[in-house]
């Protein structure tokens, strides 16, 4: 349980666009600064719209958020702010004892991968949207932000792009490990996309959506146009099972009572222990 006072920066990276999770972002760091004797503030950034960024003094640990469009750098404003901002936390927590945690979803997840050359982004031949098994690796197994998820577990996958081909020598060097890859399709000819990296100990980042809960997710999938979009993209089937899924409690919301909650949790008990070893 935290015991500390936390200061946390939301980073938005949805281009203005409507969506439903940085609703279940917020929700969930209000539900961390709300649980024993833990409190603190949380600020969002809109970084793609306004091109505002943390100063990362300020801040203990940071979640970037996914969004919408290709990955690959294309000499936006925000993208060279951004980029510092990334190495910013990475060097801070080479030089200094009391570590910035970061924790990276989708969009971010892509980003930063491509930025420190730690994978290939390409795009996908059709789009991966739905709710999807995902397989821990042997590293993915041992690592605290999974345990209390079964193998596979269930995310909201939403890309049209894929971190593949991870470079293990890159990953060597920030001691690195893929924590997770994408369903198993032994008929398909194609890489497994890397669905999760522990980049550092402080750094950790995924290619799904582990913020999405339910109710979200259920009223996305009743507005009358995102049913027909997805029927007429991936039949009737496929929007049926997701709905069930949406019912089933050991599906998405396990992932969503599980995965970040546990990153900010494991982070402020770093935060906490690093502050007992200073006095």
């Amino acid at each position: 349980m935290s015991h500390g006072t936390y200061h946390i920066a939301i980073l938005d990276l949805n281009a203005g666009e409507p969506n439903e999770g940085m609703r279940c972002i917020e929700a969930i760091v209000k539900e961390f600064l709300s649980k024993g004797d833990a409190e603190g503030s949380y600020r969002i950034f809109d970084v793609r719209v306004h091109n505002e960024l943390p100063d990362i003094e300020d801040f203990d640990m940071f979640v970037s958020s996914g969004g919408p469009g290709s990955p690959i750098p294309a000499g936006e404003a925000w993208e060279a702010g951004y980029f510092g901002f990334l190495d910013n936390v990475l060097r801070h927590n080479l030089s200094h004892p009391h570590k910035k945690f970061m924790f990276l979803i989708c969009h971010s997840f892509q980003l930063a991968c491509l930025h420190w050359q730690l994978a290939d982004v390409t795009r996908r031949r059709s789009t991966a949207f739905g709710i999807y098994p995902i397989h821990k690796t042997e590293e993915g197994e041992d690592d605290p932000i999974l345990q209390g998820l079964s193998d596979p577990f269930y995310g909201v996958d939403s890309r049209d792009y894929q971190v593949v081909l991870p470079k293990k020598h890159k990953l060597g060097t920030l001691d690195g490990k893929v924590l997770c890859r994408e369903k198993i399709r032994p008929h398909v000819a194609l890489e497994r996309a890397v669905m999760a990296i522990r980049f550092t100990r402080e750094i950790v980042g995924v290619q799904f959506h582990p913020e999405a809960d339910s109710e979200g997710m259920l009223r996305y999938f009743k507005r009358d146009d995102k049913r027909k979009m997805i029927i007429k993209r991936h039949g009737k089937q496929k929007y049926l099972d997701m709905m069930e899924h949406l019912d089933d409690d050991d599906k998405i919301m396990r992932t969503n009572h599980v995965i970040i909650p546990r990153f900010l949790e494991l982070a402020a008990r770093a935060i906490d222990e690093s502050k007992q070893i200073a006095l």
